[in-house]
């Protein structure tokens, strides 16, 4: 009976230890299905041999005990844990290898968007042959947008486009010691000086400058009324743009007095008053106006603009300075905006003593036709902010220049001698040319000049005897000398401004004679430097006369005659001489092309 038993009982046992093993086996394999098919074939091999070899031991493995099963189980689940942990780490890798593989290639860089940006295409002066048309005559121009903007495109390593170039705006950027008018009943005197050309020594470049004088320490400052025009609009939502804006006119409410007024008038899919005309030097309830402020929705500059004038019409000053600010990146989006309506209201506010400032901020809808266009025909300047720097150039250092003016409608007329002069070109001021008739019109608008204000104009001049553009015509003689004094004489400047309050002009007249004439180097660092910088204006437009001129040239020539230069601006400007020659594209000659 024990004898039976006990061969039931280990029957039993052997069975389940076979149902047992057969079990896990066949976990084992579904465990390993993740494998590759060689592999789960090898596994299969395995299990078979191993149930083959238990069933020969059945009797030796009924005396197993249950803690050996266990750890045969274990190390069957820990040897199909590894096959899967070594399934995914190979998957891992692949994955890891694909990420290097991208890191090892960077991706081509994006294209440069499509520049939306709005400047006036304006073909350049040409060459007049003076036997022809001996008289040249412009309007001055202050602004220094063009400069300050160019520098932003610069410095994000981007190459402007030629028409975002205006000569005029890079040389006056900077000061100039000029002489000024003590002793004259006049605001500045006319200076002038002619040297032979850097780049061609068969030419000769003739500048013409004025500097208007700046308040003296202790004169009582004129009375301000100010009214900030400032866009608001989605576009303008950017840290270049409505930040920068708030900052720099926080600059300027500093320098303002209890005898000034300030109101900041807002403009987007409407228009609205922020700030009432408020005492100057009640900073507190500007900033708070100010610090409110953010952009949001479209752009509607036409209504914000009235709504300007009307208030400062409201605090309008009598022999004071009565100027609408208006800070906008130009975008003015909503619906048809008439741009002439929009000048047609700024002239007549202008007629009625209300001036116009424009202050330009930001990039890529920056509208730099329209903002010169109204800063003009409202008697006010234009200047581009890319950055406090600049804002505290504008609006703190030459504060008085940007809203004090000392002379209106100021222009130049210069009539060359063709007795002495083959040819003349006017380098810049394309949009600011006038007839020859307008000189004497009064009723003509031209540019104002701002207290300490220094304008500066070069021409290219070419002598009979000189390298001229055109070939001596065949049936034209050229003048003769007379004998009336004035044999010596290369040309007459002469300059008309109103002084303020008045409707009338006044005029100033100075003959350039040809003993002036200097050899390059002997002329100031003022000069010089003046010199590199309408060439590297002509160079960045691609004009068609800068033969012989080079980036290099311009800043070899500009790194020696910095001169005088507190704020630094010249030494800026060599560098940023320096940053545009490593962004021109690089020229290849045959040989080179060759060997790559």
């Amino acid at each position: 009976m024990n004898a039976n038993s006990d061969v039931i009982n280990k029957t039993s046992i052997a069975s389940k230890l076979r149902f047992n093993m057969v079990y896990l086996a066949v976990a084992s394999v579904i465990s390993l299905s993740a494998c590759t098919s060689s592999n789960q074939r090898e596994l299969e091999e395995q299990v078979a041999a191993k149930e083959a070899k238990e069933q020969a031991q059945q009797l030796e493995m009924v005396q197993v005990t249950g803690s050996r099963l266990n750890k045969q189980q274990e190390r069957q689940k820990q040897h199909a844990m590894k096959l899967r942990q070594q399934a995914m780490s190979q998957s891992l890798m692949a994955d890891s290898s694909a990420v290097i593989l991208n890191r090892s290639i960077p991706p081509a860089p994006p294209q440069q968007p499509i520049s939306s940006e709005n400047y006036e295409q304006t073909p350049e002066n040409g060459v007049f042959i003076t036997a022809n048309q001996p008289v040249s005559t412009f309007s001055i121009d202050v602004d220094t947008a063009s400069y300050s903007n160019t520098r932003r495109m610069l410095n994000q390593g981007v190459l402007p486009p030629a028409d975002a170039i205006r000569v005029e705006e890079f040389v006056n950027y900077f000061d100039y010691q000029y002489p000024q008018a003590t002793d004259s009943e006049h605001p500045f005197v006319i200076d002038s000086q002619i040297s032979r050309s850097p780049w061609n020594k068969e030419r000769l470049l003739m500048k013409i400058g004025i500097k208007a004088p700046e308040p003296e320490k202790g004169d009582q400052a004129v009375d301000k009324n100010l009214v900030f025009l400032l866009d608001v609009s989605g576009s303008m939502n950017s840290q270049n743009k409505l930040p920068l804006v708030k900052r720099a006119l926080m600059m300027l409410t500093k320098q303002l007095t209890s005898s000034d007024s300030v109101a900041i008038v807002v403009y987007a899919g409407a228009s609205g008053v922020v700030l009432e005309p408020t005492a100057g030097n009640d900073r507190f309830n500007i900033e708070q106006a100010l610090e409110k402020l953010s952009a949001g929705g479209s752009t509607n500059g036409g209504q914000g603009i009235e709504l300007a004038y009307k208030l400062a019409k409201k605090s309008f000053k009598q022999n004071g300075i009565n100027r609408v600010i208006l800070a906008t990146d130009g975008d003015f989006n909503v619906g048809t905006v008439d741009h002439e309506q929009l000048i047609d209201l700024i002239e007549k506010k202008r007629n009625e003593g209300v001036e116009l400032t424009t202050l330009g901020f930001g990039q890529g809808n920056y509208n730099d036709h329209l903002m010169e266009q109204l800063a003009n025909k409202g008697n006010g300047n234009y200047a581009y902010i890319d950055s406090i720097h600049e804002a505290r150039k504008v609006l703190v250092d030459q504060l008085d220049a940007t809203l004090q003016s000392v002379a209106k409608d100021v222009k130049i007329q210069v009539e060359f001698n063709p007795a002495q002069v083959a040819e003349y070109r006017l380098i810049g001021y394309e949009n600011r040319v006038l007839n020859q008739e307008d000189f004497n019109n009064d009723k003509v608008d031209a540019g104002e000049v701002g207290a300490g204000h220094s304008v500066t104009a070069f021409y290219e001049v070419v002598l009979t005897n000189g390298d001229r553009f055109n070939d001596e015509l065949r049936y034209q003689s050229t003048p003769s000398q007379s004998s009336n004094g004035k044999d010596q004489e290369l040309a007459y400047v002469k300059l008309r401004y109103k002084p303020i309050g008045s409707a009338n002009s006044v005029l100033i007249s100075q003959a350039v004679n040809s003993q002036q004439i200097k050899a390059f180097s002997q002329q100031n660092s003022d000069f010089q430097f003046a010199s590199s910088v309408i060439v590297f204006a002509q160079l960045l437009k691609k004009s068609a006369y800068t033969e012989n001129m080079s980036f290099q040239s311009v800043l070899d020539l500009a790194n020696q005659n910095k001169g005088l230069d507190d704020y630094g601006y010249r030494a800026e400007f060599v560098n940023l001489v320096r940053t545009t020659i490593n962004l021109q594209p690089e020229v290849l000659d045959g040989a080179e092309l060759t060997s790559r």
